[in-house]
């Protein structure tokens, strides 16, 4: 008996798989030719015409210039559509809101930054994130309801058992129990919410130093210490949505701290975090340190230091290798990761020489030993992340040609 529509192995089944693989193969690979399409997903050249001819009719892919500089005839090239759809992210952090809209490709085509400082927001949070958004929206020259999809990055995490933002006190005004519906009434697409240290993973799992690894741990160190953990190639959030908040692990070294979360901080936010940093430098005798947000200050100190052969500044990087190897071999003892990335300004400006010396350090306190690597992905990497969870939605619902 013939399956019924649907069924796995059927023809519209076999059809949809087969252009979702065409369409993966030209976001990968760029602008192809009807043969190589054929040759690369294993189709004959008429059922590879027939995918094609599909999927130009259904506005997914554009005919695109033709091949030049080989022998015999120029051969038709096709790409996907770039505005088939489009997808946006937020960057949300004490400080700014950061928006960006990109098509389907991924190419960001619109974005929009605002300050937030304060400790009561200047607008309610709904205003922030539509304003932002719109902001983004105009630059790139749509409407609101040209996006397809949202994802939202803050920090700490939205607790999925209460909808409340948990281990993110100090982001003012983002803790109304109502808050997630506001928003969803306020805005016309699906929005998701995911932790901003998470989305730098997302970034680096797809574009950067943990493509192709399913098991990985990425330590965070900028506006504050947190990790993302990736295990069998997908996020593990925890109960709570606290996975990775590290910055509460006791660790030697430092004081036990208590009431973690009234203080804000632990033990190891306290000894490797960005605001130990200028600390450390003044007690191993550095001088000329400059001023300025922590953060910076503190990424500045790094990049210094890992340039000096000897003397304060080589002392400093080498105390710091250890703070940040003391937390992280209790992370790779319990999780034995394939790969650890350090990522955020005050790990990746310590480079190599910084790496190094955390990875001779950790094989001492661990007795697992993961492969260390710098993060690629410098520009915007929690935004870069929110375009890319969204993005991937995105293209899971309109490449769905079986509908």
């Amino acid at each position: 008996m013939a399956g019924t529509a649907g069924t796995p192995g059927t023809p519209s089944v076999l059809r949809a798989m087969n252009d979702r693989a065409a369409l993966d193969l030209l976001l990968e690979h760029g602008p192809l030719s009807r043969t190589r399409i054929g040759k690369l997903t294993g189709l004959s050249k008429p059922t590879a015409s027939q995918l094609l001819a599909r999927l130009e009719a259904s506005g997914l892919v554009l005919a695109t210039g033709t091949s030049e500089g080989r022998p015999g005839p120029n051969a038709q090239l096709y790409e996907v559509n770039p505005a088939a759809a489009y997808a946006a992210g937020l960057d949300v952090t004490p400080e700014r809101v950061r928006a960006a809209v990109a098509d389907i490709t991924g190419r960001t085509v619109g974005s929009y930054e605002f300050p937030t400082p304060g400790r009561r927001p200047a607008q309610p949070v709904v205003q922030q994130v539509t304003a932002a958004l719109d902001g983004a929206v105009k630059a790139a020259g749509l409407a609101r309801d040209d996006v397809h999809r949202l994802v939202i990055g803050t920090p700490g995490a939205f607790d999925p058992n209460t909808g409340r933002l948990r281990y993110a006190s100090h982001l003012p005004g983002w803790h109304s129990p109502t808050l997630l519906d506001d928003l969803a009434a306020a805005l016309p697409m699906p929005v998701g919410y995911e932790n901003d240290v998470n989305l730098v993973a997302v970034a680096e799992q797809r574009l950067g130093a943990a493509r192709g690894h399913g098991d990985f741990v990425l330590l965070w160190n900028e506006g504050g210490l947190g990790a993302a953990l990736v295990l069998g190639g997908r996020l593990h959030r925890g109960w709570t949505g606290g996975a990775g908040e590290v910055g509460f692990l006791p660790v030697p070294g430092t004081p036990l701290v208590r009431q973690v979360s009234k203080a804000g901080s632990g033990g190891y936010q306290e000894l490797a975090g960005s605001q130990a940093i200028p600390k450390l430098a003044r007690e191993l005798g550095v001088q000329d340190i400059p001023s300025g947000p922590y953060a910076e200050v503190a990424a500045a100190l790094v990049a210094r230091a890992a340039e000096a052969d000897d003397g304060p500044h080589r002392r400093l990087l080498e105390a710091y290798a250890t703070h940040l190897a003391t937390g992280l071999a209790s992370l790779v003892s319990v999780l034995d990761p394939e790969l650890v990335v350090l990522s955020g300004a005050s790990l990746t400006s310590g480079g190599e020489p910084l790496r190094a010396l955390v990875q001779a350090e950790l094989e001492e306190l661990a007795a697992s030993r993961p492969r260390l690597v710098v993060g690629d992905v410098r520009e915007h990497p929690v935004l870069r992340g929110a375009l890319e969870s969204a993005l991937s939605a995105t293209r899971d619902e309109v490449f769905d040609t079986s509908r």
